[in-house]
């Protein structure tokens, strides 16, 4: 097969391992800096060009789109898909997992253990939202932050509300802002599931290595391997489901009333194979061979 991976360049490790396995394979490999890409839009011949190369003669394309690059880099995999061209993970998918209350809206839908979770643009009702979460602290995030930036733990009432406060005034966008219940038991840890087709293919578990109450590897935190309990297995795949990616990092804490779905990820990192010893990009690439002949699916989900 013919396979582009789109990314922002060939220096970063997940698509380096893409590339390799899906060499290994037998297939023909090019890296498309989708930020370069310009699509031609006109009644009954969609493009999408390449440094001059129509990217439509393609089998296969695997989008690894930065959460920055959202915006451009979902409407590049929807225009691809108006051409008929294969994607390991769909435009509207893409989209809608980089937003993290219509995540926790669909996850909440579909049955999917979540952390209490209110949304509002007034912070005067501040008591009333404490109390719906289940009272201090609380976890403040914007709904389209990324690698831990823009969450803040909130102790106290006071704090809340200052938070809250800077948030609305430095956010003139019209982001949401999510306020979350504080799972104590779970402070600074939590579990990246890696899922491929319907099945956790790699899990680890993240670790601080300070005080912080946030676990991303991006902020310094130390990865492991764990075993997943055949719940979490099952929360994973569904929450993976409920967001409509066939490929995805599901990540959860482990809470006393069982896994709580944190994020589920469209274009998540590799390290889970440096931390595991699992071939992760191995299962993406033959779940392509498996899929890519039969065209995408239909999204049933919605925006």
């Amino acid at each position: 097969m013919k396979i582009a991976i789109l990314s922002n360049g060939n220096g970063n490790y997940s698509t380096k391992r893409l590339k390799e396995e899906a060499e290994l394979r037998g297939h023909t490999v090019k890296i498309i800096k989708y930020r370069e890409c310009y699509a031609s839009i006109e009644k009954n011949n969609p493009t999408v060009s390449y440094r001059g190369e129509d990217l439509g003669k393609y089998d296969a394309v695997i989008p690894r789109i930065a959460n920055y690059m959202t915006r451009y880099g979902s409407a590049i995999v929807r225009q691809l898909e108006a051409q008929g061209v294969y994607t390991v993970s769909s435009s509207i998918a893409i989209a809608r997992s980089r937003d993290k209350l219509r995540s926790m809206q669909l996850l909440a839908k579909a049955g999917v253990g979540i952390p209490k979770t209110v949304f509002s643009r007034n912070s005067t009702d501040i008591d009333d939202l404490i109390d719906k979460i289940g009272g201090m602290p609380i976890i403040i995030k914007l709904a389209r932050g990324v690698h831990g930036n823009g969450v803040v733990l909130a102790e106290t009432k006071k704090a809340a509300k200052s938070v809250l406060q800077a948030f609305y005034l430095s956010n003139d966008d019209g982001t949401n802002i999510l306020l979350q219940e504080f799972v104590k038991e779970s402070a600074g840890t939590d579990i990246r599931a890696f899922v491929v087709g319907g099945r956790v293919v790699a899990s680890m578990k993240r670790q601080s290595l300070d005080d912080d109450f946030r676990s991303n590897l991006h902020k310094g935190g130390a990865g492991v391997p764990v075993k997943l309990s055949d719940e979490e297995k099952k929360m994973a795949v569904k929450a993976a489901r409920a967001m409509g990616l066939s490929v995805a990092g599901v990540d959860m804490m482990r809470s006393e009333r069982g896994p709580l779905i944190l994020e589920v990820n469209a274009s998540p990192g590799f390290g889970v194979e440096q931390v595991t010893g699992r071939n992760v990009a191995g299962a993406v690439i033959e779940y392509v061979e498996r899929n890519a002949k039969r065209g995408s699916k239909k999204d049933k989900i919605g925006a």
